[in-house]
């Protein structure tokens, strides 16, 4: 044991005195804190929170399908997209896209007829470099599936 009457490291030949408690009077009323068993849940609700309106904020922003220039447009009408359109894309060099899986010409009247089982509205987003016949074309195909909601994508003059 050290420190003990036979420690050879001590260096005081003075007899170990026991240490005295500070508090003797009070040594029955001096007692632990009660520990508590609870999770602390308030920085979890303030990251929840956080990544909360960092949803929301981004959200609007993204868009489905292929990035293309849309054209713009004075007399812009906004309308929120639920996720319940189908998009078709038309990208600048006249490949088209049903969301993000490009589709050949030749096949997209099956693809949209299988895609419009239920009825849903069709999104169609032509970029503005793209002439103006490809679309017609596209627009007359979407029709011949049977869609009977179709509306153009544009972005509003600034």
């Amino acid at each position: 044991m050290a420190g003990g009457p036979s420690d050879p490291y001590r260096t005081s030949s003075a007899p170990r005195r026991k240490r005295a408690k500070i508090h003797k009077k009070r040594e029955g009323s001096i007692k632990p804190g009660n520990t508590k068993n609870e999770i602390n849940v308030t920085p979890l609700v303030d990251v929840v929170l956080v990544l909360l309106i960092i949803f929301m904020v981004v959200t609007p922003m993204l868009h489905r399908g292929v990035h293309v220039q849309l054209p713009e447009t004075k007399n812009h009408e906004k309308k929120q997209d639920t996720g319940e359109q189908l998009v078709v894309t038309i990208r600048g060099d006249g490949a088209v896209f049903i969301e993000t899986d490009k589709i050949p010409t030749d096949q997209l009247v099956d693809r949209v007829k299988h895609e419009l089982k239920k009825s849903r509205p069709v999104h169609v987003r032509a970029d503005k470099t793209v002439q103006y016949k490809v679309v017609r074309e596209v627009l007359e195909k979407i029709h011949d599936a049977g869609a009977q909601n179709v509306g153009m994508g544009t972005e509003e003059q600034k």
